[in-house]
């Protein structure tokens, strides 16, 4: 089995046209037409073209709880990844599509909470980590990696495990703050009640 190489994935990402960052198109406004770029993506690849309900994820939010901004950054990884999947090594590729539209349909999670669309562009770790997450979720890994090595270095990246990490640290800081606190209190009040003693 033949497997892309990396750079030229985050290169191809580097270089994508703005258009791809536009406001997506969205209860009447925005100009980024996703639904479109899924069911072209989806028909290059050889795969079956998604039907006109299925392409409902891509009109605006999942869910009514979902966010604006989330749904917005959702579809704008979306069209990145719909630009990574048009790269040479996934076009044609029929066996790949099913995967590729369960990924774009769902395969965010948290993301888009976390990761700006401008950032995957932009800065080099986004650009990998992305490219490394559609890989995944098509079953693949970088050339020249074994698959521990691609799953440690997606680990690495990962923007929501990062965000969790540093969550849990702010809050261990937060708590041995409180106990510091606490512990100067009694403190406080033991000298206080040692002098009143005295």
């Amino acid at each position: 089995m033949t497997f892309p190489a990396l750079p030229l994935l985050t290169r191809r990402l580097a270089a994508c046209p703005p258009a791809f960052l536009e406001a997506p198109r969205w209860e009447g406004s925005g100009s980024l037409n996703v639904a479109a770029l899924v069911y072209d993506t989806l028909d290059f690849m050889g795969g079956p073209p998604a039907a006109t309900t299925a392409l409902a994820p891509y009109l605006g939010p999942l869910e009514k709880m979902e966010k604006p901004s989330t749904a917005q950054e959702r579809l704008r990884l979306t069209a990145l990844a719909c630009w990574l999947l048009n790269d040479s090594f996934f076009r044609d590729r029929p066996d790949l599509a099913p995967a590729a539209e369960e990924f774009l349909r769902s395969g965010w999670g948290e993301l888009p909470s976390i990761l700006k669309a401008r950032d995957a562009v932009a800065v080099p770790e986004r650009r990998e980590e992305l490219a490394r997450r559609l890989l995944k979720a098509l079953d693949l890994r970088p050339e020249g990696e074994t698959p521990a090595q691609a799953e440690d270095r997606l680990g690495a990246l990962d923007s929501v495990e990062l965000r969790r990490v540093m969550e849990a640290s702010r809050q261990a800081q937060e708590r041995a703050k409180s106990v510091l606190e606490a512990m100067r209190k009694k403190a406080a009040q033991e000298a206080a009640a040692q002098y009143g003693r005295e």
